[in-house]
């Protein structure tokens, strides 16, 4: 029988990152961004993991997890905690409220968490699964050296993504809008432009149409990395030049950069 999992993460993206991995790996899943729907939901469905937010909107991951100590019918079911803080008085108070594990978002993507859960069910042959798609998914394609700019203005999104192909030992610079970019673009001469479409000042389509404009940054790749995900959007960014759109929801942070690395070997 498959094992449950509920998820309770106000991070939309990264929720459903995880629950599409969790998913293909053959557990049953479940997403909730609300901390006060998310401890009814482990009462009412009695999970056999939950995957636990610090920070949520009606009520947060500690009060979850008091709620969970002090009522007999769920107090055993296991909490990893997934969270933005490293701070060793967070990570030693949700462990003192019983979590049986503790991931930094910044430090892990979503195949290292989907790692964890699979180690939890050690006995589970998913995890047999989640190895190989992990190995799967992997390039040998090196980018170590590569100028990777990084246009975005999700800052938790970036700051994941610096990680991964810093762990490629890629040079990386990001930039939170299109002016900054341009600005610089030509002394930074990068291999590839990662590019969102939704960001302050210019949006990334007109990004796109100035780079190609110019003769000097023209050759440049672009890979559009975006929540837009409409048929019509990904035509227009192919038809402005972009080598490749990948949609958020769609795509994990390994994906990403085995994309980037694809692009550039086909470079």
């Amino acid at each position: 029988m498959s094992k449950r999992i509920l998820i309770i993460e106000d991070d939309v993206f990264f929720a459903e990152v995880l629950k599409d991995k969790l998913e293909n790996a053959g557990f049953i899943v479940e997403n909730y961004s609300d901390g006060q729907q998310g401890l009814e939901k482990i009462k009412e469905t009695k999970p056999d993991l939950v995957l636990l937010d610090i920070m949520l909107p009606s009520m947060s991951g500690y009060e979850i997890l008091e709620k969970k100590r002090e009522d007999e019918s769920i107090k055993s079911i296991p909490v990893i905690v997934i969270s933005n803080s490293g701070q060793p008085v967070e990570l030693e108070r949700v462990l003192d409220l019983g979590a049986k594990d503790y991931l930094i978002k910044a430090q892990f993507g979503p195949n290292e968490v989907i790692d964890k859960v699979g180690a939890h069910f050690a006995s589970v042959d998913p995890q047999e699964k989640i190895e190989k798609e992990k190995i799967e998914s992997q390039s040998p394609i090196s980018i170590e050296g590569k100028k990777i700019v990084i246009v975005e203005d999700d800052e938790f999104l970036s700051d994941l993504l610096k990680e991964k192909f810093k762990i490629e030992k890629a040079d990386v610079t990001h930039v939170t809008n299109g002016v900054d970019l341009l600005s610089s673009l030509e002394d930074l001469n990068p291999d590839l432009i990662l590019l969102d479409i939704v960001l302050p000042k210019m949006d990334g389509y007109d990004i796109l149409d100035a780079i190609k404009s110019n003769e000097k940054t023209s050759h440049i790749p672009v890979v559009m990395l975006s929540n837009l995900g409409q048929e019509s959007d990904i035509k227009r960014g192919k038809q402005k030049g972009a080598e490749r759109f990948l949609v958020k929801a769609m795509f994990s942070l390994d994906e990403v950069v085995t994309e980037v690395k694809q692009t550039l070997q086909n470079k």
